[in-house]
């Protein structure tokens, strides 16, 4: 478990890389930017620059620092008032970073999001040729969860809930090669083996997800958890994972040549296309379809659709073409797809064999009830 990460794979120069910078990098208490480590960041971003790799920046900071502008001392539990601190402070923010970029010739394009402009799909590519398109410019492009208008989507759970998630969806969407998620934490500790820092994980296994512990910060959100919620996000679309401490001297360049501390997350598996990242984890599930154990192998190990014979029942609320999870007996979730049928017309169609379903059906091309180019396993 405290394998070191192997060099051999960090030295070569990447060719896009996001990077999230969580409160505690960008300031020192409420309200009160770190300019030194701000300034020590946009150099390491510069080198990478000017190397050739495409940076995305993901900066958190805008409600904290509007806190500080506003007086207050806790964190609001009132949203309109937490939305009052991220328009303060977003402001604020983005004037930091364009002038820690200025001295090294470098402008920055802002871009502010809610979960509904990548769960939407037509919204979802505008997001990534607009990001595309600033990256051509020579910019570098500051991402932020845009907090000051998804006042219904909190309201509905669908929110991002914390720039973590965020940056591991954008790395998923621009097809980063790293995913760099700098905070206080200065990687994944193992507390029951002496509170060593976890230096290398090829895959996030229970044991790995329950070393995680959550943040008691007043200006951050998620914590250890949301972190490695992420790099199980971004390691699926073949994304590695750095986990570690904004305040390390040189980190970024550090990590890349495989001697920084902190933990590297491999990616896993071979990343799945555009269409099935998008399904997979750039949505909130409005439903489940649960199957039997027999459709379990068909779907995982024969790549095959989803069809009625496989059903058994389903839950939530849900319309044709929308995402639902597909779970097993027992409840584990192994898939998301697109499903072709309401859930209302789930309960007479489960358990269905395929000549059943054409005689149902007469007039209809296709009877899955989630076809395999619109099924993502998890």
């Amino acid at each position: 478990m405290t394998k070191t990460m192997s060099s051999a794979d960090h030295r070569a120069k990447p060719r896009r890389v996001v990077i999230k910078l969580g409160t505690g990098v960008i300031t020192k208490g409420i309200g009160l930017l770190e300019h030194k480590r701000i300034k020590e960041v946009c150099a390491q971003v510069a080198a990478l620059h000017a190397n050739g790799t495409d940076v995305i920046i993901v900066s958190s900071g805008a409600v904290g620092l509007g806190m500080g502008q506003l007086g207050l001392k806790r964190r609001p539990f009132n949203l309109t008032r937490k939305q009052a601190c991220a328009a303060v402070g977003q402001s604020i923010l983005m004037r930091t970073w364009q002038e820690g970029f200025k001295s090294f010739g470098l402008t920055v394009g802002q871009i502010l999001l809610t979960h509904e402009d990548l769960r939407s799909r037509d919204r979802h590519l505008a997001v990534k040729a607009t990001i595309e398109a600033l990256i051509g410019y020579g910019t570098i492009p500051i991402l932020n969860e845009n907090d000051t208008v998804s006042a219904a989507e909190i309201q509905a759970m669908v929110r991002f809930g914390d720039n973590d998630s965020l940056s591991a969806l954008v790395a998923s969407l621009m097809h980063a090669q790293y995913l760099f998620i700098l905070s206080t934490a200065p990687g994944l500790i193992d507390y029951k083996n002496g509170g060593e820092i976890v230096r290398f994980i090829p895959k996030i296994t229970p044991t790995i997800a329950a070393m995680a512990q959550g943040t008691k910060s007043e200006t951050a959100v998620g914590g250890m958890v949301s972190k490695i919620s992420a790099a199980r996000i971004a390691t699926r679309s073949g994304c590695g994972v750095f986990i570690a401490s904004g305040a390390e001297k040189n980190i970024i360049p550090r990590l890349l040549q495989g001697d920084g501390p902190g933990t590297f997350f491999a990616p896993y598996g071979l990343p799945m296309e555009a269409k099935k990242r998008w399904i997979a984890y750039f949505h909130r599930p409005t439903g489940t379809v649960f199957i039997n154990e027999c459709a379990i192998p068909v779907l995982r190990d024969q790549g095959r659709s989803l069809l009625a014979v496989g059903v058994t029942h389903a839950v939530g609320e849900f319309q044709k073409d929308d995402i639902v999870n597909i779970s097993a007996p027992d409840g584990n979730v192994i898939a998301r797809g697109k499903v072709t049928f309401s859930q209302s017309q789930i309960p007479s169609l489960a358990g269905k064999q395929s000549d059943e379903m054409r005689t149902l059906f007469p007039n209809r091309k296709h009877l899955e009830i989630i076809h395999r180019d619109n099924l993502a396993l998890l």
